[in-house]
């Protein structure tokens, strides 16, 4: 089982390219240590406040990809330096 998993992020308290990318690094980077997920920001590279990352599991069930991406989906909304504005999944 293969799901893919896109988010939406609007990050207020970036005030320039580099403010954003700082977080946007940092998160990808403790996503793809602490999960078993591959992640890149897949649009808005050039805009300030807006990324959009995409996540990727694959796994013997969709139980086990469900119970792994809602594990990362808590762990992207408890960071307070962005709000999540869109999710979208789908199982492949």
């Amino acid at each position: 089982m293969i799901l893919y998993m896109e988010c939406e992020f609007f990050i207020p308290t970036a005030h320039s390219l580099k403010d954003k990318r700082a977080v946007v690094k940092s998160m990808l980077t403790r996503s793809r240590q602490k999960f078993n997920v591959s992640a890149a920001e897949i649009d808005h590279q050039n805009v300030w406040q807006r990324t959009r990352i995409a996540f990727v599991i694959v796994s013997s069930s969709k139980e086990v990809a469900d119970k792994e991406m809602a594990q990362v989906l808590y762990y992207l909304e408890s960071n307070p330096a962005w709000e999540c504005l869109e999710i979208e999944k789908e199982y492949l």
